[in-house]
C-alpha cells in the first residue's frame, strides 16, 4: 500500500473515531450527573485528525515543489 494512501485512510476512520467520541461525550455530559473527564476523550482523535491532515494539506505543494526543482535541476 501506497504511503499516503495509508495516510488518508488512517485520517478516514480517525474522523469516524472523532464523531462517535463527540456523540459520546454530548450523551454523557446530558445526564443528570454528568463525567467532566469524559470531555477530554475526543482531544486524542483531534490531535492525530490534526497531524494526519496537515500532512494531507501539505501534500500537493510538496509534490509541486519538487517537480519545480527537478525541472530546474535538468
Amino acid at each position: 500500500m501506497n504511503w499516503n494512501r495509508g495516510i488518508r485512510q488512517f485520517h478516514r476512520w480517525t474522523s469516524v473515531v472523532f464523531t462517535l467520541t463527540v456523540i459520546a461525550t454530548f450523551i454523557a455530559l446530558a445526564q443528570e450527573e454528568p463525567l467532566v473527564w469524559v470531555s477530554y476523550v475526543p482531544l486524542l482523535p483531534l490531535f492525530l485528525l490534526l497531524f494526519s491532515g496537515l500532512y494531507l494539506f501539505a501534500l500537493p505543494y510538496v509534490a509541486r515543489w519538487r517537480a519545480g526543482r527537478s525541472a530546474a535541476a535538468s
